[in-house]
């Protein structure tokens, strides 16, 4: 079972809080949780991510970035990451965790999301319609609890 999901990308500023809450609408059952592997700690959502989820309806007022650890990573049932280079990395810090860890985009094509920090609007537009494409792929996918 999936109970627990953690979504992982680098700063946790940009993409895995737009993923967590994208699961989270889907997966309300679930607990579902982000952290970056190099996180702005303390930051908000980025202003472009934010105001692109808010525009789909997603409150990420909340969200204050923070650091993945080795807890998390074991108390997760799944981690899902946005690239193979997370991945690797995921593998090298926990090698525990090697075997629950997974694209978060591993459904779609591109399978991985690229980071959109300090590019253009566009950049931010492209990357958010990958998460949701990505995130309305696990429907179906997710076992049943």
């Amino acid at each position: 079972m999936f109970d627990r999901i953690l979504v992982l990308c680098t700063g946790n500023i940009c993409r895995s809080p737009v993923a967590e809450a994208l699961l989270r609408a889907r997966f309300p059952e679930r607990q579902i949780a982000s952290a970056g592997l190099g996180a702005l700690v303390g930051e908000g959502v980025e202003p472009t991510a934010r105001a692109l989820a808010e525009a789909h309806g997603l409150d990420l007022s909340a969200h204050v970035a923070r650091q993945v650890d080795d807890s998390m990573l074991q108390a997760a049932d799944l981690v899902l990451v946005m690239s193979e280079g997370q991945r690797h990395a995921v593998a090298e810090r926990h090698p525990a965790a090697s075997g629950k860890t997974m694209l978060f985009a591993r459904w779609i094509e591109p399978r991985e999301v690229p980071d959109p920090y300090r590019k253009s609007e566009s950049a931010f537009e492209h990357v958010h319609q990958l998460l949701v494409q990505a995130a309305d792929a696990w429907i179906g996918k997710m076992p049943d609890r």
